[in-house]
């Protein structure tokens, strides 16, 4: 392919010289690669006059051909840098529980099934964190509400509804749904989110000012408190699939729903194995809309 590179620098720079200087060959090499261009494909492609040098009739009809090649090439030559990536690749996401104990676990098995040798690093946190991890640099994306995510490139993925939480033995565990009126006279046990939370912006839209008890980071200390009597709580409906805490469910009014999404700073930056993934991420989650 060097003869290919070589013939469309010299076609662009108009000079034998300035092609082999910005190529790093001599002269010399450049006008041997010339040569064994034209004698591949049988006909003279340039001549030189004292004006520089100067496409032949040929060398016109076979100069878009010859660019395409030396594109093609390029291009290949780029997916294989990528796929070398792939090979090779650790995939660094921020990320909180309710995603980490449902959605990643499925979706990282299914990508090294196509590419096993790529390896994941989760770092825990909550919205604030994550988005903090993100524009620092320690990882290369994270799930996030992207209403959290300012000054990022954000991708929007699923509505999650969420749900009050009581223990078995509650007085409202009788109504079949639980108001926020209700759940603001109650001990409250407030998840962490960082600074934005959607349970105490539905209460702030309510006017109302939860009694909060506890402000507790895991989903799962929460349930266990609610369990043990401790007071009530609101959480994602899809971080209470298979657990096994005695608790009640309840459906809110006015509902509340979270965004769930991802966020990074500039996708065209991140490592190869990320930027597939994340395209992975958004195809498997569609197709289970």
């Amino acid at each position: 392919m060097k003869q290919y590179y070589a013939f469309l620098k010299v076609i662009e720079k108009g000079s034998f010289t300035k092609a082999a200087a910005e190529l790093g060959y001599t002269q010399s090499a450049i006008s041997q690669m010339i040569q064994a261009l034209e004698e591949e494909l049988g006909t003279t492609l340039i001549y030189r006059s004292r004006k520089g040098i100067m496409l032949t009739p040929d060398g016109e009809e076979f100069l878009p051909f010859i660019t395409r090649v030396a594109n093609s090439h390029a291009e290949l030559m780029e997916k294989a840098r990528e796929m070398q990536g792939l090979a090779t690749g650790n995939i660094r996401i921020g990320t909180f529980t309710s995603v980490s104990s449902n959605w990643l676990p499925s979706l990282m098995q299914d990508f090294k099934k196509l590419y096993p040798s790529v390896q994941f690093q989760l770092q825990q946190g909550e919205y604030t964190s994550i988005v903090k991890y993100i524009k620092e640099g320690s990882v290369d994306f994270g799930f996030v509400n992207p209403d959290a995510a300012e000054d990022l490139e954000t991708v929007a993925l699923k509505q999650d509804h969420m749900l009050a939480i009581l223990p078995e033995d509650h007085p409202l565990v009788s109504q079949p749904t639980v108001s926020l009126e209700d759940l603001a006279e109650e001990p409250f046990i407030l998840l962490e989110e960082g600074e934005l939370n959607e349970p105490l912006e539905a209460f702030k839209k309510k006017g109302l000012r939860p009694n909060i008890q506890f402000r507790v980071i895991d989903d799962y200390t929460i349930m266990s408190m609610v369990e043990n009597g401790l007071g009530v709580s609101i959480l994602s409906e899809m971080v209470m699939n298979k657990v096994r805490y005695r608790f009640v469910k309840k459906k809110v009014e006015p509902p509340i729903t979270r965004t769930l999404g991802i966020a990074y700073k500039n996708k065209k930056t991140l490592p190869s194995a990320s930027r597939y993934f994340i395209d992975f991420i958004i195809r498997q989650l569609s197709a289970t809309r």
